[in-house]
């Protein structure tokens, strides 16, 4: 049997789970990258990112290379919250085009973070991000 490049791997994935993009996979493998060069461990047999760090490496990744077009980008894939991230990143793992160690699971993506507070919220204008307007108490004079 032919070994799989990485692209035709993927292509196989979205034919059997159509839920995520082409796309959306080689961006999880460009924030997979990103990750380990961030935390140092791009050198070989330092590789392994667990999935809190994955999506610490999501949230910056997105917001460099997108800026407050993040959350749009990524909903154009289909990833709305930090479990689509685990579910690509499984997909990804189950065609041997990732590893994980036995502790990893689809829960570590559960919960991560809120993509408003992470993708929008560090756009808003500083007005918009009170919950009540402050005003100034100016006593009324008779």
């Amino acid at each position: 049997m032919q070994c799989l490049n990485f692209e035709e791997a993927v292509a196989k994935i979205v034919e059997a789970d159509p839920r995520y993009p082409f796309a959306a996979y080689l961006f999880i493998q460009d924030v997979l990258e990103y990750t380990q060069k961030m935390l140092g461990r791009s050198v070989k047999g330092q590789q392994h990112v667990a999935g809190k760090e994955l999506l610490e490496g999501l949230r910056g990744y997105s917001i460099e290379k997108f800026g407050p077009m993040a959350v749009t980008v990524l909903e154009e894939w289909n990833i709305r919250s930090c479990e689509d991230v685990g579910e690509i990143v499984f997909n990804l793992v189950s065609h041997n085009l990732a590893s994980k160690t036995e502790t990893d699971s689809r829960n570590d993506f559960k919960n991560g973070f809120d993509f408003f507070e992470a993708f929008r919220k560090p756009f808003l204008p500083a007005a918009s991000l009170r919950s009540e307007p402050q005003r100034k108490s100016v006593p009324v004079q008779p």
